[in-house]
C-alpha cells in the first residue's frame, strides 16, 4: 500500500440536450491499480484484447483478474460519456479511454435523473501484482474497475434542497465551514439526529468539536469542458494536476484542452496552457509509477503527434515530436525511464530516457499483449515478453530484450503457434492457450521453466477458461465446464499452476456492456484465506464465504435487527444475506463492497437479506468481526471510504440528485456525524483521496449545474482528532469461524482502535498483536489432483484417478512421496502431529511393468512441415519408470533410446527432411514387461504452384490423361479434388493423375484443387471434346526463340497470330482451328484442325475428307512458307511443318475403308515401336515429349487417342516426372535464362497420339 502513494481519477461526461432540460451520463475509468479490491468480481472477455478507440470490446486470450497484479497489461476500453435517448435511455455514444499507473478520468458534468450507477466496461485481468510488483499500464484506464449489469434499486432521497446556487469564480476561496451533525446507530426505535450548534445558530464550533475545513475552487473558462483527468501525487507532496478537455463526438476528436496545476492540496489552482503552448491541444496524461515527479502528456495526433515531458510534477515541460500516434504505454516496474509505447499500427516502441527518444522493438504486436521483466525471475530487467501476429489467426510468444530485439536475438519459448490473445506474463507465470480440433488446451510455465500442460479433472472438459488470481504462488481459475452454460466453477492449482482441484461450483457470472466476463468473486483485503463468493443454488443466487481458501463454503448469517431496530428473524439456512461484490463501477465510488488492509476484519457491502440475491431493497452493511456478524448501517446505496489509514469511515449517500452532507464514523458504523461539505448542493462527480498520507485532505469534484464550471471542494478532516493514538487507545480481538479460533492453522489475535477514540492512527502500527500455529485438520489441506472432497470432508480418489500411476514420482530415486488425497493449503501455517496423517508419505519404488505407454507431439498435433522442430512426449500411466528404458522410432530409420522415462521430460525433438506420412513408435520396456505406442505424422511442406497438364483436344467417348504437377513436390501428403464442368461433387484422389472420359461435345472446364493442410490451390484448363479432328507439328525460325520468355501469356498470344495467319492464307474459319505452343524451347507448336460444327451427324464421311483436304492444303503453304507473321517492325516469323501426326479419325462404324485401315495398322505399329523403345531408353525426336520449365513455364501433356481400345496410349509414366522436371526448372535457374539462350536447346519428341 505504501508504495502506492497517490490516488488519480477521471471522470466522462456530455450534455444531450432534452425537450425541457438536459440529462448527463456519469462514466469514469481509473487506472491506479490499488492493493484494495484485489481481484473482487472479476471481469474477464474470450482471449482477445482489443485496444482501438471506437470499439468496446475486450478480449484476452488467457483471461486473467486485473486487479493489482495478475494481467495488467491488457488495454481496457470503456463506454464514455454515452447519451441516453430521453425516450428508451439506449445508449448511442461510445470512447475508449486510457490512462496509467496513477492517473484517472473525471468528468461527469450530471444533473437530475441521471442513471442510478455508472456503467463503464472494465478489464479483463485483474491485477494482484505484490507491492511495487504491480503492472503499470498505460493502456489501462481501469485497472481496478469492473463493469456491473444488475440494476440498481431506485434511490429514494427524502431532502429537497431549495437553496440557492453560490457560482464560484475562479481563483476565489470560498469561506471554510463546519458543520456537523450526529446520528446514532443502534437498535432504538428510530435513529437519533444531534444537531450542533454551528448549524443551528450559524456560529463556528469550538476547536475540540469535530469539524470539516472545506474551500471551494471552480475552474474558469471551462465550462463547455465535457472531459478530465486528475493526478495528486498524494504521498509527501501537495501538487495536483487536472486536465480538462473538450471532446468533440461527431469529429472524434478532442478539440480544446487546459492544464491545471495546484501546489496548495487543492486550495488554489493555476493555468499552464502557455507553458505547454497556447496552441497544443493535449489528450492524455500520464505519471510514471515509480517517480510520480516525471509526467508524460500526449498531444492530439489530429494536430500534431508530440510528449511532453516533465520532471518536476508539472512545474516544466519539454516538448518532442514523434514520429507515431501512441494508443498506450507500458512503464517499467522498477526503472523510471523505461517506458514501452504501443502505436495505431500495432508496432512496440520501446524508450529508455523516458520518452525523449524511441526505437522501435517489433512491427506486428498484439494490443495489450506486451509485458516488461519481473524481477527475480527475468535475468535482465531490459527483457519484454510479447505475443506477436501471424497470419490466418495464429501468433507467437517472443522474448527479446527492449533495445535489440531483432530476428537473431528473438526467442520462441513456446515451441509452435499459440491463440491470439492469449499471452499473459503474471507474477512467477506465463500463459498461454492453443486451440486444435475445437478444443482449447492451456499451458503455463512456472519459474520461467518450460511450458506443462495445466490439468483439470479429466471429465471437467472446459469450453472456457479464465485466470483469477495468481496470489501466494498459487493460481485461482473460473472454468466453464462441459454441461455448464451461465455458471462456473472455481478450481485452484498446486504451486506449478498444473494440477487443478475443485472448490466450488456453479459461480455467478454476467456479461459486462462490452461482452466482458463478470464473476462474482472477491478477496477480503487483511486476512489471508478469507474469500466471498455468489453462488447458484436451486435457481437462487446466494452468497457464500470461506475462511480457509475455499475448503468449506458458508452462508453469511444475517443482522438481528435492521437499521431502525426492528427484529428481522432471518435464520440459517432459509434466509441470509447476500452481497454484491462488483467492482467500482465509477472508481470514484466506492463501489458495492470494500475491504483494507490496514483494518482487517471490516467489511462493508451493499446488500439485502432474503432468500437470494436481489436489487431491490438494498442496504448498507458492516462487519467488524471477519464476517461472522453483521449489521445494518444504512437504508438503500452509499459509497463508502476509509479515512485515516482505515480509522474512520465516509460516507456518501449513491444519489441521483445533488447533495451537499457526509457521514463519518469513528467507532465501525456504530455511530455517524452528518457534516455539510458545501453550502450548495452539489452533483458529486467523484471523491478524490490519499489513503496513505498524514494530510487527511479528500477531494470532491462536481458541479452546481450543467452549466456550471468544474468546482473543486477541498476537505481537510484533520478536524475530527484530538490527538495522535498511544499504546493505550487500542485494544485487541480474536480472529475466528463461527468460534473456532483456528483460522488458516493458526490462532491470530489482532489490534485495532478503541470504537469511539478521536485520536489519529499511526501508519506503523502492528494490527496483528500475536499469532500461535494449531494443529492441522482436514480443512487445512485441500485434495490433492485426481481427488474429491466427500460429505464428512474427507478427500477420497476419483472413479478415473489411477491410485497406482506412480511413475512420474518414480523417475529420479529408489522411492517416491506418495500422496495421501491431501495437498497443504498454500500460506496455511498449521502443524502437523507426529503421525503426519495428511502429508504424503515416501515409499519405495517396487518393480512393475510399464503401462499405459502413451506417445503425442508436445501440441497434439499429427502433422508438420519439413525442416521444423517436432517435439515428441512420452507418457507412462503406470511402471518403474527409472528402471524402464524408452526407445523412440522416427520413422525415417533414424531410433534412439534413453534410459528411463526421466530423460524425456522435456520432450523428444526431431527434424524431418523430405515430405511423407512416417510410422512413429515409442517402446517401453523393463525385466517386467514392455509396452508400446504408434501415431502416423504427416510431414507436409507448403505448396507453391499447381499446374494441370490435360490436351486441348481429345476424342469422345475416349479416356484422356489430366495430372496436376505441385511444385515442390510431395509424397502421398495432398488430396486432390477434380471438378468436371458444372458437377456437383468432385473426384477426390490421393494421386496427382487421373484418366477421365469425356462424353459431351464441345468445350469442358477442368478444375483441380489440391490440399495441403490448410492450404488449397487449383488451376483449370478448357479441353475441347470432338469426335475426330487432324492436327499438325509446327515450327518456327530460329529468330522466334530470341523472343520467347517462355511464359504462358506469351505463348497464348503467338498461338492466336499463327491461327489468325493460318485462317487468312488458307481461308478456314478460324474457330474450326486451335494452336498450342509447347513451353522450352526450340519454340514449337501443335495445330488442331477440328470439323465444322454446323456438319451433321450424316454427313460425318464428308467432314472427315474435308478436314483432309485442309489439312493438305496446310502441309503445301507450310512447306512453301507462306505461313508468316510480323513480330516486331522488321523481325517476320514463318511458320514451318514439322511432322504431320498420324491420330486416327474416329469412326463408330464397324465398317472402315482401306485408308482407314492403313492408318489403324500404321498407328500401331508406331506406337509399339514406341513402347519398344522407351523400354530400351533410347530417345527419338518424335516420339517423346520432354519439356523444361522456368519460373512459370507450365509442361503440357498430349493425352494418347486410338481408333479403337487397342490402340497405343502414351502414359503418365513415358513422360519426365515431377523429379526430373524440378531438377531441369533448377538447372535453367542457374544458367540465368529465361528462354532467350539458344544454348538452352531441348529435344523436343512428341507422342504420335494426336492426328487423325
Amino acid at each position: 500500500m505504501g508504495l502506492w502513494s497517490f490516488w488519480s481519477f477521471s471522470l466522462l461526461s456530455f450534455v444531450l440536450l432534452f425537450p425541457f432540460h438536459s440529462k448527463f451520463v456519469a462514466q469514469a475509468e481509473i487506472s491506479s491499480p490499488t492493493t484494495e479490491n484485489r481481484f473482487y468480481r472479476q471481469e474477464i472477455t474470450p482471449l482477445e484484447a482489443r485496444v482501438t478507440r471506437k470499439s468496446t470490446e475486450v478480449k484476452v486470450s488467457f483471461k486473467v483478474d486485473n486487479s493489482p497484479k495478475v494481467l495488467s497489461a491488457f488495454e481496457t476500453e470503456s463506454v464514455g460519456l454515452n447519451p441516453l435517448n430521453p425516450n428508451n435511455g439506449k445508449q448511442v455514444g461510445k470512447e475508449i479511454h486510457r490512462g496509467l499507473g496513477n492517473v484517472a478520468r473525471i468528468g461527469i458534468k450530471t444533473v437530475p435523473n441521471y442513471p442510478k450507477r455508472l456503467k463503464i466496461p472494465g478489464q479483463k485481468y485483474g491485477d494482484i501484482s505484490k507491492d511495487n510488483q504491480k503492472r503499470h499500464t498505460a493502456n489501462m484506464m481501469l485497472e481496478n474497475t469492473f463493469p456491473v449489469t444488475r440494476k440498481r434499486a431506485k434511490r429514494n432521497v427524502g431532502t429537497t434542497y431549495t437553496e440557492n446556487v453560490d457560482r464560484s469564480k475562479s481563483g476565489e476561496v470560498q469561506p471554510r465551514e463546519r458543520f456537523v451533525e450526529t446520528v446514532q446507530s443502534v437498535a432504538n426505535s428510530r435513529a437519533e439526529f444531534r444537531r450542533t450548534g454551528e448549524e443551528a445558530k450559524g456560529a463556528n464550533p469550538r476547536q475540540s468539536e469535530p469539524h470539516l475545513d472545506t474551500s471551494t475552487f471552480a475552474l474558469s473558462g471551462d465550462s463547455a469542458h465535457n472531459q478530465a483527468m486528475v493526478h495528486w501525487s498524494g504521498h509527501n507532496s501537495s501538487v495536483i494536476l487536472i486536465l480538462t478537455k473538450l471532446y468533440d463526438f461527431n469529429l472524434q476528436a478532442v478539440t480544446e484542452s487546459s492544464l491545471w496545476r495546484s501546489t496548495d492540496y487543492g486550495s488554489t489552482y493555476t493555468k499552464l496552457n502557455d507553458k505547454v503552448g497556447s496552441r497544443t491541444v493535449l489528450s492524455y496524461l500520464y505519471v510514471c509509477p515509480t517517480n510520480k515527479q516525471k509526467i508524460m502528456m500526449l498531444s492530439d495526433p489530429e494536430v500534431e503527434s508530440a510528449v511532453l515531458i516533465s520532471s518536476d510534477e508539472g512545474a516544466s515541460f519539454e516538448k518532442h515530436l514523434i514520429s507515431f500516434n501512441i494508443l498506450s504505454l507500458l512503464f517499467h516496474p522498477a526503472q523510471e525511464n523505461w517506458i514501452l509505447a504501443y502505436s495505431h499500427d500495432s508496432k512496440l516502441y520501446s524508450s529508455m530516457d523516458f520518452g525523449k527518444k524511441w526505437q522501435l522493438v517489433h512491427d506486428n504486436v498484439m494490443p495489450g499483449r506486451f509485458y516488461w521483466a519481473v524481477m527475480g525471475l527475468d535475468r535482465e530487467s531490459d527483457v519484454v515478453h510479447i505475443e506477436t501476429r501471424l497470419a490466418k489467426g495464429r501468433a507467437q510468444y517472443v522474448k527479446c530484450r527492449a533495445q535489440r530485439c531483432t530476428e537473431a536475438n528473438r526467442q520462441y519459448l513456446f515451441p509452435g503457434y499459440v491463440d491470439t490473445n492469449s499471452l499473459v506474463v503474471q507474477d512467477e507465470y506465463v500463459f498461454t492457450q492453443v486451440t486444435k480440433t475445437g478444443r482449447a488446451s492451456y499451458f503455463v510455465s512456472y519459474m520461467r521453466e518450460s511450458f506443462k500442460r495445466m490439468k483439470l479433472p479429466k471429465y471437467c472438459l472446459p469450453k472456457d477458461m479464465h485466470i483469477i488470481s495468481t496470489d501466494e504462488k498459487q493460481v485461482f481459475a473460473a472454468v466453464q465446464e462441459w454441461n455448464q452454460n451461465n455458471t462456473y466453477s472455481l478450481y485452484i492449482s498446486d504451486s506449478p499452476g498444473v494440477y487443478f482441484t475443485l472448490s466450488l461450483e456453479n459461480l455467478r457470472t454476467s456479461r459486462g456492456p462490452a461482452g466482458n466476463l463478470l464473476v462474482d468473486f472477491y478477496k477480503v483485503e487483511g486476512i489471508h484465506g478469507m474469500y466471498l463468493a455468489n453462488k447458484l443454488v436451486d435457481h437462487h443466487i446466494k452468497t457464500f464465504i470461506t475462511y480457509n481458501k475455499g475448503q468449506t463454503w458458508a452462508l453469511l448469517p444475517a443482522p438481528a435487527s435492521d437499521v431502525v431496530g426492528n427484529n428481522l428473524h432471518c435464520i440459517l439456512p432459509f434466509c441470509s444475506l447476500h452481497l454484491h461484490l462488483e467492482m467500482s463501477e465509477n472508481p470514484y465510488t466506492s463501489g458495492p463492497i470494500t475491504s483494507k488492509k490496514s483494518v482487517p476484519g471490516i467489511i462493508v457491502a451493499t446488500g439485502n437479506i432474503g432468500t437470494e440475491l436481489s436489487s431491490t431493497n438494498l442496504g448498507m452493511f458492516i462487519t467488524s468481526d471477519a464476517g461472522n456478524s453483521w449489521r445494518q448501517i444504512f437504508d438503500g446505496e452509499h459509497n463508502i471510504w476509509f479515512l485515516d489509514n482505515g480509522g474512520a469511515l465516509l460516507a456518501v449517500l449513491h444519489a441521483a440528485t445533488p447533495i451537499r452532507h457526509l457521514w463519518i464514523s469513528l467507532d465501525e458504523g456504530k455511530k455517524w456525524d452528518r457534516h455539510s461539505f458545501s453550502l450548495a448542493p452539489l452533483y458529486v462527480d467523484g471523491v478524490l483521496m490519499e489513503p496513505e498520507s498524514d494530510n487527511h485532505i479528500i477531494t470532491f469534484f462536481g458541479h452546481f449545474s450543467q452549466q456550471s464550471e468544474w468546482q473543486l471542494i477541498k476537505i481537510d478532516y484533520k478536524g475530527l482528532f484530538s490527538r495522535r493514538c498511544m499504546d493505550g487507545d487500542y485494544q485487541t480481538w480474536h480472529l475466528h469461524n463461527k468460534g473456532e479460533l483456528c483460522v488458516m492453522g493458526e490462532k491470530q489475535i489482532y489490534m485495532k482502535r478503541r470504537p469511539g477514540n478521536r485520536c489519529m492512527l499511526a501508519q506503523d502500527y502492528s494490527r496483528i498483536y500475536s499469532s500461535e500455529p494449531c494443529h492441522c485438520t482436514t480443512y487445512d489441506f485441500e485434495c490433492d489432483y485426481g481427488w474429491e472432497r466427500q460429505a464428512d470432508g474427507k478427500c477420497s480418489p476419483a472413479f478415473w484417478f489411477n491410485l497406482n500411476g506412480a511413475a512420474k514420482s518414480c523417475s529420479t530415486s529408489q522411492s517416491f512421496l506418495n500422496s495421501t488425497g491431501y495437498r497443504k493449503v498454500l500460506s496455511n501455517n498449521c502443524k502437523e502431529g507426529g503421525k503426519n496423517v495428511y502429508s504424503p508419505r515416501r515409499q519405495a519404488c517396487r518393480p512393475r511393468p510399464p503401462r499405459g505407454l502413451r506417445l503425442s507431439t508436445s501440441q497434439g498435433e499429427l502433422s508438420a512441415t519439413v525442416g521444423s522442430n517436432v517435439t515428441f512426449m512420452v507418457y507412462l500411466d503406470d511402471g518403474d519408470s527409472l528402471r524402464t528404458s524408452i526407445q523412440l522410432d522416427f520413422g525415417d530409420g533414424i531410433k534412439i533410446t534413453y534410459s528411463n522415462l526421466s530423460r524425456t521430460d522435456d520432450g523428444i525433438k526431431h527434424i524431418y527432411r523430405t515430405t511423407g506420412i512416417y510410422r512413429v513408435t515409442a517402446s517401453a520396456e523393463n525385466s517386467q514387461g514392455s509396452d508400446s505406442s504408434t501415431l502416423f505424422l504427416h510431414i507436409t511442406s507448403p505448396v507453391e504452384r499447381v499446374y494441370l497438364s490435360a490436351p486441348i483436344v481429345t476424342i469422345r467417348g475416349k479416356e484422356a490423361n489430366l495430372t496436376a504437377v505441385v511444385w515442390p513436390s510431395h509424397t502421398r501428403t495432398l488430396t486432390f479434388f477434380w471438378w468436371f464442368d458444372n458437377s456437383s461433387e468432385p473426384i477426390i484422389t490421393l494421386e496427382g493423375s487421373i484418366s477421365y472420359t469425356f462424353h459431351r461435345e464441345g468445350k469442358n472446364k477442368v478444375t483441380v484443387q489440391v490440399a495441403s493442410g490448410s492450404t488449397i490451390m487449383q488451376d483449370s484448363k478448357v479441353i475441347t471434346v470432338k469426335e475426330f479432328f487432324r492436327s499438325l507439328l509446327l515450327s518456327f525460325s530460329p529468330a522466334l526463340d530470341e523472343h520467347n520468355p517462355d511464359i504462358p501469356e506469351w505463348r497464348e498470344d503467338i498461338g492466336r497470330v499463327v491461327r489468325t495467319a493460318l485462317s487468312q492464307v488458307c481461308g478456314v474459319p478460324e474457330d474450326q482451328l486451335l494452336v498450342s505452343l509447347y513451353p522450352g524451347l526450340p519454340t514449337t507448336a501443335e495445330l488442331f484442325i477440328l470439323p465444322d460444327e454446323h456438319t451433321s451427324s450424316e454427313h460425318k464421311r464428308r467432314s472427315e475428307e474435308a478436314l483432309e483436304t485442309i489439312s493438305d492444303r496446310f502441309v503445301t503453304d507450310l512447306n512453301q512458307g507462306l505461313i508468316q507473321f510480323e513480330l516486331k517492325a522488321d523481325i517476320r516469323i514463318i511458320v514451318y511443318i514439322t511432322q504431320q501426326t498420324l491420330a486416327p479419325l474416329v469412326d463408330s462404324n464397324s465398317i472402315h475403308s482401306g485408308s482407314a485401315m492403313l492408318m489403324l495398322l500404321t498407328v500401331v505399329f508406331v506406337g509399339l515401336a514406341a513402347f519398344f523403345i522407351y523400354k530400351f531408353k533410347r530417345k527419338i525426336p518424335w516420339i517423346h515429349v520432354q519439356t523444361e520449365d522456368s519460373h512459370e513455364k507450365e509442361p503440357e501433356v498430349i493425352s494418347t487417342v486410338g481408333q479403337n481400345d487397342n490402340m497405343s496410349k502414351v502414359k503418365l509414366s513415358e513422360f519426365p516426372s515431377q523429379k526430373e522436371l524440378m531438377e531441369k526448372d533448377l538447372e535453367a535457374r542457374s544458367r540465368g535464362g529465361i528462354g532467350r539462350n539458344m544454348e538452352r536447346l531441348v529435344t523436343r519428341e512428341f507422342p504420335n497420339c494426336t492426328n487423325v
